[in-house]
């Protein structure tokens, strides 16, 4: 979850940061002065460079941003005995999995937490909780491990970016339209854009945006079945089980606190409307995925 929560937080927040830049540059009323209003291709080719530059900007900083936003250390020389399995472990894995040696970092953090980011499979960043550390053995790390290295060797990053690009040019594009057609249509605006347009194109942005969520947290949850059987081959069937199942246990766990719980590597829990929002497929539905495979 964790992965995914900093990506989607830095995404939208340059998204936002462009928007205000364009506005507070006119550029927005300059389109509008050159009829880009009416001309679904240029409104096209503008949301397309709008939605994806925040994108694919995110992808590039996200490893600094997972370092700032958690605390993640950098094991540069590994100080002790587990420092030092946790490099080699995933320099090993790195190696079978066919990809260049990720940055390996700890963050403190008391859950049981684990992620991967990175800019593309060469440049990539692979970290643990001192949670995770404390409340699994070494097997159970190493399958955590292996499925976070899947992640990169899957290039997990770079598609979300992409399928968040191509979310954020439908939402621009869409809610700007609608936008257009309530000032048109609804307000009978003759020229230019009134105050219904800027109203409408971001309430409309908004709703939009909760709905192009589901089809990337529905890729998310795709992508977990795939790092799962990914860890499964790099370190076994057996430890990616048990891994998960230890997961499951520290869920369950009274102590933990709620706010740390969102930022879970499994996800958390969901029923309902709420399951269409899930970063992460049940837990129990990994497990049974995992013991079904051949």
């Amino acid at each position: 979850m964790k992965r995914v929560f900093l990506f989607l937080i830095t995404n939208l927040a340059i998204v936002f940061v462009l928007n205000i830049t364009l506005r507070l540059l006119g550029v927005d009323r300059i389109l509008d002065e050159q009829g880009a209003g009416l001309n679904l291709n240029s409104l096209l080719i503008f949301a397309a460079v709008f939605g994806f530059g925040g994108s694919f900007i995110s992808l590039a900083i996200s490893k600094w941003t997972a370092k700032r936003l958690t605390g993640a250390q950098v094991i540069e020389r590994p100080a002790n005995e587990a420092e030092q399995w946790l490099v080699a472990t995933v320099q090993r894995q790195a190696k079978q999995a066919g990809i260049g040696m990720p940055e390996v970092a700890v963050f403190d953090a008391t859950d049981v937490n684990a992620f991967a980011t990175g800019m593309s499979r060469n440049n990539a960043l692979v970290a643990v909780s001192t949670g995770l550390l404390r409340a699994m053995n070494r097997d159970e790390a190493e399958a955590v491990l292996a499925h976070e290295v899947s992640h990169v060797a899957n290039g997990d990053m770079v598609t979300l970016a992409l399928i968040q690009g191509v979310v954020n040019t439908f939402v621009i594009f869409l809610s700007r339209v609608i936008g257009h057609l309530v000032d048109r249509v609804v307000f009978k605006t003759e020229r230019g854009h009134g105050p219904a347009f800027w109203v409408t194109a971001i309430v409309a942005e908004l709703v939009l945006g909760i709905l192009a969520s589901i089809i990337v947290m529905w890729f998310s949850r795709q992508r977990e079945f795939r790092a799962d059987a990914g860890g499964a081959r790099l370190a076994s069937r057996e430890k990616m089980i048990s891994a998960l199942e230890r997961l499951q246990q520290s869920v369950k766990q009274p102590h933990l606190p709620d706010q740390m719980a969102a930022f879970g590597i499994s996800g958390g829990r969901a029923m309902g409307f709420k399951r269409l929002f899930m970063s992460h497929p049940p837990l129990e539905e990994r497990i049974a995925t995992l013991k079904a495979a051949r």
